[in-house]
């Protein structure tokens, strides 16, 4: 069966990389209450992994081997590329800092924001319902605006090539671990319930779904194939998105967590893997 030009079955398939890709942020939360320790190490060079396989494929396979063949010049490949990039910093400066869920956070910090939450500065939050209401509101439009393109990322990648799409799902499972994390951090702030944290870091990795649907809704039936020249400039974009998050997100969030060693070790190794990858596949 076919859904525009794409089979049934790699719809259905990116529809799944996009759940899962998105659920790892209800991950981050789950361990910022029910983990103790957050190993450093570890979170290093899983940040830095993520880093070196977006930006590897980004420059090499979607930008490189896919939007200047594909795309209908060169020059609109470019464009669309620093427009992804343009599009992620409009939403970082949108967002304050406090409610920006892209701060990721380790689970000792989690703990030490809760012990200080506990003094009478909680009891007035939770008692003014105006301020409630917007803290609230500013960390459902943070979750909603940095999950949105990463959902769409997934979800057109798979579209295009099951092997990418699994690879960029990867990456942005490993980085949205520790967002979940900073997620749940506010929420809790403001409702005083861990609960409410828990549930909403998992509501936050729905956002991704919901970038999945609008890319089959609206751009799926102007998509005729895996071959369709509009891809080059998607994935052109797409390049730019990644590009943006690996280099203000995960590698400064890597060095903040470890050694500096680590970090770069972590994204070599993201690179290597990458290339090997698509090298033998």
């Amino acid at each position: 069966m076919m859904i525009g030009g794409f089979e049934l079955s790699r719809v259905l398939l990116a529809f799944g990389l996009t759940t899962l890709a998105g659920l790892s942020t209800g991950l981050g939360g789950f361990l910022a209450y029910f983990t103790k320790h957050t190993n450093k190490k570890v979170l290093t060079v899983a940040l830095g992994f993520a880093a070196g396989v977006m930006i590897y494929i980004s420059f090499v396979e979607l930008l490189a081997n896919e939007a200047f063949d594909m795309a209908p010049s060169e020059g609109l490949a470019v464009g669309a590329f620093f427009i992804g990039i343009l599009l992620m910093m409009l939403i970082d400066r949108m967002i304050p800092d406090f409610d920006n869920p892209h701060e990721l956070t380790t689970v000792e910090e989690v703990g030490e924001f809760i012990e200080a939450a506990k003094t009478d500065h909680l009891e007035i939050a939770v008692d003014d319902p105006e301020q409630l209401h917007r803290t609230g509101v500013f960390t459902a439009l943070a979750i909603f605006l940095h999950n949105f393109p990463e959902g769409l990322i997934t979800f057109l990648a798979t579209l295009y090539d099951p092997l990418v799409g699994v690879t960029i799902a990867i990456a942005i499972a490993i980085h949205n671990i520790p967002e979940g994390i900073a997620v749940a951090m506010p929420l809790y702030y403001a409702s005083g319930s861990r609960e409410k944290g828990l549930l909403y870091s998992f509501l936050a990795g729905c956002a991704e779904l919901v970038g999945a649907v609008v890319g089959f809704w609206l751009l799926l039936p102007f998509l005729t194939g895996p071959d369709d020249p509009a891809f080059g400039i998607v994935f052109a974009a797409v390049a730019g998105i990644m590009v943006y998050v690996a280099i203000d997100e995960l590698l400064p969030a890597a060095e903040k967590y470890g050694e500096h060693h680590l970090s770069i070790y972590g994204l070599i190794g993201g690179m290597l893997i990458m290339a090997v990858s698509l090298l033998m596949l």
